[in-house]
C-alpha cells in the first residue's frame, strides 16, 4: 500500500479544512458572540498540521483502488473529528460525542441532529453546520481532484471511492476536467438558489445556510421547525432545488451544451420524476379518502415526498401524524433516494432500482423462454453481469449492516417505529425518520453506543459501505501485489 500518498492526501484535507474554519470565525466577528477565537485557533492548528504533512512529498503519486478507498474513508473520519472540536470547545454542544455526531451528520449530508433547540447555537456554529453539508455534498476529495497533481488511474480511483452511485459519469476525457465541471455546476446552482431565496424575502444568513444545506441535499436547518416557519413561496423554491440537486449532474451538463433532447431522455431522470409523481398521487388519494386534503396539505405532501426521496430531510409538516399509507410510502422512499451522480443519498439510488427491477423482469423472461437471451440495458448501454452482481452484493451487505445496527440500537428500548426508522434514516443519509426521530424530533435521547452506531451508519451510507468497510478488513493492511 502506498501509505505516503494517503498521508499526503490527508495533509491536503487538513489544509483545506483549516482554511474553511476561518469562515465561521468571520461570521462570529459579524455577530459578536465571542466564540470565534475557538474557530480561529482550531483553524490555525489544523492548517499548520496539514502544511507540515504535505511537505513530505510521496515518491510516487500513483495509487489504486485500495489506496483510494482507504484515503477516502480516513479523510472523512479526520474532517469529522476536527470539525467537532470547535462545536465542543465553544460549549455550543457540551458533549464531544454529540458534537461529533453533528459534524458526521453534516459532512455525510445526513441532517440528523441531537439538538433540541437549534436556535440556541451561535451563528458561527449554525454556519459551520451548514458549511459541513456543502463541503460533504460534492465531497472534499472531489475538490482535491481539481488541484492535486495525481497521475495514472489515481483520480478515477478517488472518484469511484467517494462519488455516490454505482457508476461515475465522465463528461470529459480527463477525470480532473470532469471534477471541475461538477463543481462549477454545484457552485452555480448554490449561488442561484441563494439569490432566489433572498428575492423571496428570506433573511441573508438563513438564505446562505439553507442554500448550503439544500445543495448538499443535507437538511440541517437554522430553525428547530426546519422550513415550516418560512413562507409558502420559500418552501416551493426549496422543493425545486431539492429536485434539481437530486438529479444526475450529467443531465445539466447536456442541457448546458445544447443536448436538451438527450438530457430529457435520461432514464434515471424519468424514473426519479415518475416515482415522485406516483408517491404524491398515492398520498393525496389517501388524504382525499380520509377527508384531510387542503391546499396547504398538497404543498406539505409534495415537499415531504421530495425531501425524503432526495434525502434532504427538510420538513414543513410533522408527517409522524399522517395516515399509515402515507408514512409507509415515505419509508419506501427512504430506501430509494435520488439519482447516481447527484448529491443525493439513499442506499439504492435510482440507478440501482432500475437494475434490480430489470433483473427481476429478465428472470421472469428466462422462466418463460428458457433458451432465450435477454440483456439488461440502461441508457442504451448493456449492463454487464459484474455490475448486476455488484448491485446484489452491495444490497446484501447493506441488509447485514442494517440488521446489526437494529440489534444494537434496540437495546435503548424505544418503540419499534423509532428504532427501525432511525437506522434507515441514518444509513440512507436522510436525517429525520418517524417516531422519536420524526421531522420535529431529534436523536438526543439515544445512548452513546447508539449514537456511535448511527455515526458509522451515516458514514457507510455516504461512502456506499465498502470504502469504510475496507478499513476493518485485515487484508487491507498486509503487503500484497498491487492490482489496479
Amino acid at each position: 500500500m502506498n501509505k505516503a500518498i494517503i498521508m499526503f492526501i490527508l495533509g491536503w484535507i487538513m489544509t483545506i479544512e483549516g482554511f474553511l474554519l476561518f469562515l465561521p470565525f468571520i461570521i462570529d466577528l459579524i455577530y459578536q458572540e465571542h466564540v470565534g477565537n475557538i474557530y480561529l485557533v482550531t483553524a490555525i492548528i489544523t492548517l499548520a498540521a496539514g502544511l507540515i504533512i504535505i511537505k513530505i512529498k510521496p515518491k510516487t503519486t500513483v495509487f489504486y483502488l485500495k489506496e483510494g478507498c482507504v484515503a477516502t474513508a480516513l479523510s472523512w473520519i479526520v474532517i469529522s473529528f476536527i470539525g467537532a472540536i470547535p462545536l465542543f470547545a465553544t460549549g455550543d454542544i457540551p458533549s464531544f460525542t454529540d458534537a461529533l455526531f453533528e459534524t458526521v451528520s453534516g459532512f455525510t449530508t445526513t441532517g440528523a441532529t441531537i439538538l433540541v433547540e437549534v436556535e440556541k447555537l451561535s451563528h458561527a456554529a449554525l454556519f459551520w453546520r451548514s458549511l459541513t453539508h456543502w463541503i460533504g455534498g460534492m465531497g472534499v476529495l472531489m475538490f482535491l481532484l481539481t488541484v492535486l497533481p495525481l497521475t495514472g488511474g489515481s483520480t478515477t480511483n478517488l472518484m469511484r471511492a467517494e462519488t455516490p452511485g454505482p457508476v461515475s459519469d465522465k463528461f470529459a476525457p480527463k477525470m480532473k476536467t470532469t471534477a471541475r465541471i461538477l463543481y462549477l455546476i454545484y457552485i452555480s446552482f448554490t449561488v442561484i438558489e441563494l439569490f432566489i431565496l433572498r428575492i423571496a424575502g428570506m433573511p441573508l444568513f438563513d438564505a446562505i445556510t439553507t442554500s448550503f444545506s439544500n445543495a448538499a441535499t443535507g437538511g440541517l436547518a437554522v430553525k428547530t421547525s426546519s422550513m415550516a416557519s418560512y413562507s409558502p413561496t420559500v418552501q416551493w423554491i426549496v422543493v425545486v432545488f431539492m429536485v434539481l440537486f437530486a438529479i444526475n449532474f450529467n443531465v445539466f451538463y447536456l442541457i448546458i451544451f445544447g443536448q436538451i433532447k438527450k438530457a430529457l431522455s435520461n432514464e434515471q431522470l424519468r424514473w426519479f420524476l415518475g416515482i415522485i409523481g406516483i408517491s404524491v398521487a398515492i398520498i393525496i388519494a389517501d388524504f382525499i379518502r380520509l377527508g384531510l386534503v387542503t391546499v396547504a396539505s398538497f404543498r406539505e405532501i409534495f415537499f415531504s415526498v421530495t425531501s425524503v426521496i432526495s434525502t434532504t430531510g427538510f420538513a414543513v409538516a410533522d408527517y409522524n401524524l399522517w395516515p399509515d399509507t402515507a408514512r409507509v410510502v415515505l419509508v419506501i422512499l427512504m430506501f430509494i433516494g435520488g439519482c447516481a451522480g447527484s448529491t443525493s443519498g439513499g442506499i439504492l439510488k435510482i440507478s440501482r432500482v432500475i437494475i434490480i427491477v430489470k433483473t427481476i423482469f429478465r428472470e421472469l423472461y428466462t422462466y418463460i423462454h428458457p433458451r432465450g437471451v435477454k440483456y439488461i440495458k440502461s441508457e442504451d448501454k448493456t449492463i454487464t453481469t459484474d455490475v448486476v452482481r455488484s448491485v446484489h452484493v452491495y444490497f446484501t451487505t447493506y441488509l447485514l449492516i442494517t440488521i446489526i445496527s437494529l440489534l444494537i440500537v434496540s437495546a435503548d428500548e424505544f418503540d419499534l417505529v423509532s428504532t427501525v426508522t432511525s437506522v434507515f434514516a441514518t444509513t440512507n443519509n436522510i436525517g429525520p425518520g418517524l417516531g422519536v426521530v420524526g421531522p420535529m424530533g431529534n436523536y438526543s435521547q439515544f445512548s452513546i453506543l447508539s449514537k456511535i452506531v448511527f455515526m458509522f451508519d451515516m458514514m457507510f451510507g455516504r461512502l456506499e459501505i465498502f470504502p469504510l468497510l475496507i478499513l476493518f478488513t485485515p487484508g487491507t493492511w498486509k503487503k500484497t501485489f498491487r492490482h489496479k
